[in-house]
């Protein structure tokens, strides 16, 4: 009976052993840059080959209404690694000049999670600073391959940094991002770490390998041809990384996040490189569905059911949802505007995480809250000149009956428009005003429908 007793305490440590929670889960971000909404398999592609896209977003949640914070390059990359709307700190367009970038008085996810013991990488594309307190590791990065601004050609190792150390061969930067990302897990394994993989595939230059350009014989279009070689190429580096978290057991334990940092160029005035945003109307620079909403996936296995979400969530969710899994406790001084969406994703909650999302781009505009949606967008992606348009009327859409924004509502629900109209105002009167970009820029860089002329922001 004794034995019986004082054996009981042991049970019951065995027991709590079976059900304790797992340790600190890695995280890994993988950002793609403009990609086309349409071109991913598990969004009904059918030119191009996605396979380990496809086994990730099978492995995970698949979000159907999933945006990111703005439609251009830099700001949405702001919004990602901060977790806060970017229009509150300035960062509302792509950086000007070499002196603009992220804020220093931001605190990014990398220095929030190096304080909590992770070790802090960056792989790819920064575009977020080039002067030496805002570059990434002096944002809580540790380790940095990749190079600093918006653009970079494919095949030239100029500008590629390891640190602040320059590379002296490349090959292709999305193989040596794949593998950069592969030696970052294998030197880190025995302890967690945060991986931001930051492709720079498909934005443009259009390079592509001889070898995945033949394997696309029957497109026609030259410029469709190398980018669907270079989505193909971006999909086998994932897959490489998936491999390796499977090689070394860390795939049970690791948070994997995808998403592009904003919809494809498809309109002139933007860097075109031949995506697809279908069956999405609009542009990367616009408001529309086409610039703001992307693939998007979190994958967790054993902590995140597969399936498909569909209500609306935001790349600042992804921030709050991995400090959450990080076992960070977010504090309220803190501002975050993401959610953790581990609630929301295995049933807890079962309200949208979100009343409404919000984008501010220079005079456009955006808030979706359930499923209409007011918008005043750059008018180009309707005449497609190429030509700075003035930004249209305020426009209301339901989402639900019309994913493609072609059925105007504002005049047959002016109290939606009015009611929608004045929770976006409430909202930006929390902002501030752009720290640079004030006015309009050339076609290819600043906002639409400005009122003064700054140089090109190239990049972007």
């Amino acid at each position: 009976m004794k034995i019986a007793i004082y054996a009981l305490p042991l049970l019951f440590a065995s027991a709590h052993l079976l059900h304790a929670a797992p340790a600190k889960p890695n995280i890994l971000f993988i950002v793609g840059d403009d990609m086309g909404y349409g071109d991913v398999g598990f969004q009904k592609c059918k030119d191009i080959p996605t396979p380990n896209l496809d086994s990730l977003a099978a492995s995970g949640m698949r979000f159907t209404s999933g945006y990111v914070s703005g439609p251009y390059c830099s700001p949405t990359r702001a919004g990602l690694l901060t977790g806060r709307y970017q229009q509150r700190f300035g960062h509302e367009f792509n950086p000007s000049g070499e002196t603009n970038g992220l804020p220093v008085s931001e605190t990014t996810i990398a220095d929030r999670m190096k304080a909590a013991g992770y070790a802090t990488g960056i792989i790819g594309k920064w575009h977020l600073g080039s002067q030496g307190d805002m570059q990434p590791q002096k944002r809580g990065f540790e380790e940095f391959f990749g190079f600093l601004g918006g653009a970079h050609s494919y095949f030239n190792v100029g500008g590629i940094l390891r640190g602040t150390e320059p590379v002296k061969e490349l090959d292709y930067t999305t193989d040596a991002f794949g593998r950069e990302a592969v030696s970052f897990i294998d030197r880190h394994k025995g302890k967690p770490w945060f991986l931001y993989l930051a492709f720079n595939a498909v934005h443009t230059p259009m390079d592509a390998t001889d070898d995945r350009l033949a394997k696309f014989p029957n497109i026609a279009d030259k410029q469709r041809r190398t980018y669907d070689a270079m989505m193909l190429a971006m999909d086998e580096a994932i897959g490489t990384v998936r491999k390796k978290l499977v090689d070394e057991g860390l795939d049970k334990n690791t948070l994997v996040v995808f998403i592009s940092d904003n919809g494809g160029p498809t309109m002139k005035g933007v860097t075109v490189n031949g995506s697809s945003n279908l069956p999405l109307r609009g542009s990367k620079r616009t408001t529309l569905e086409g610039g703001v909403r992307v693939p998007f996936v979190v994958s967790w296995p054993g902590q995140v059911k597969p399936g498909v979400y569909e209500q609306p969530a935001i790349q600042l969710d992804l921030t709050a949802t991995a400090l959450a899994a990080a076992g960070i406790d977010v504090k309220p001084e803190w501002k975050l505007d993401g959610v953790n969406l581990m609630p929301y994703l295995s049933g807890e909650k079962s309200a949208p995480p979100h009343d409404a999302l919000y984008w501010r781009f220079g005079q456009q505009m955006a808030i979706r809250s359930g499923d209409f949606k007011l918008v005043r967008y750059d008018t180009n992606a309707d005449t497609n000149t190429g030509k700075r348009q003035p930004v249209s009327d305020a426009k209301l859409y339901n989402l639900h009956d019309d994913l493609g924004e072609t059925k105007d509502l504002a005049a047959a629900q002016p109290e939606k428009v009015k009611e929608l109209q004045a929770k976006w105002d409430s909202w930006n009167a929390t902002l501030v005003k752009p720290l640079w970009g004030e006015g309009a820029g050339d076609s290819d860089g600043a906002e639409p429908g400005g009122k003064k002329a700054r140089r090109k922001e190239p990049n972007n």
